[in-house]
């Protein structure tokens, strides 16, 4: 099976080695792109200096238009698996197997690494976590699923997923909306636990005013999606 790791990456000059590193250390059987989302630090030079694979996108997409870029790629290329990959460092390889075993045991479109099931590693922080978990209540009442950790951008897709978000995907703070996306269409969507690690190095672009946008927005986001039809 042809099984592909997506790195969106945005100024993470401070991170990208030790994350690809750390990838070709711990991770078997996969191969991997680096979407630069137009950084504006030397995050792509330090990608060719090291002959990573990557794409350089010629504008700023943001991470909606970085992941759906990498989908694209792996929809192109007929990859049957297909997961993200933060280029901060937060997401450890080493669960990759795992969940790729997970998927495909199960028959699952897809597996999404959560840190609470089983509460070990970095949690995010407290204001985070109340957002999280409103948009996990706010997914129950609209799918009846539970997703304990519907921010999580450690997810990893079946060929029917990587189809549909080569094609559509939510642009701004995308995780929460496109579960919802693939669950009100009936895909199989499970969790695993996974341990997650603090940002190794610079700062995350979330500020306190993104993140009332984006409660906002996502909640709209969500209401929207509901009633949207197929």
């Amino acid at each position: 099976m042809k099984r592909l790791i997506i790195i969106p990456a945005y100024n993470e000059e401070q991170n990208i080695v030790n994350t690809i590193e750390s990838i070709k250390r711990e991770v078997k059987g996969f191969d991997y792109i680096i979407i630069n989302d137009c950084s504006v630090d030397c995050t792509k030079e330090i990608c060719e200096q090291n002959r990573y694979n990557i794409i350089n996108l010629p504008i700023n997409l943001g991470i909606g238009g970085a992941v759906q870029t990498g989908y694209l790629y792996a929809y192109e290329n007929n990859y049957d698996v297909a997961v993200q990959v933060d280029g901060d460092g937060q997401h450890n390889p080493e669960f990759l197997e795992t969940m790729a075993e997970y998927l495909l045991n199960h028959r699952l479109d897809m597996v999404i690494g959560s840190r609470f099931i089983e509460k070990k590693g970095f949690q995010s922080s407290i204001t985070r976590r109340i957002g999280i978990k409103f948009f996990s209540l706010l997914i129950r009442l609209l799918t009846g699923k539970t997703i304990t950790d519907p921010t999580s951008g450690l997810r990893m897709a079946g060929k029917r997923v990587i189809a549909l978000f080569a094609k559509d995907y939510p642009r701004d703070y995308p995780e929460p909306e496109s579960v919802v996306a693939i669950l009100r269409r009936g895909y199989n969507v499970k969790e695993i636990p996974v341990v997650m690690k603090e940002r190794e190095g610079g700062k995350s672009s979330i500020s306190f005013r993104k993140s009332v946008y984006y409660m906002v927005k996502v909640t709209l986001a969500l209401l929207i999606e509901r009633i949207r039809k197929y």
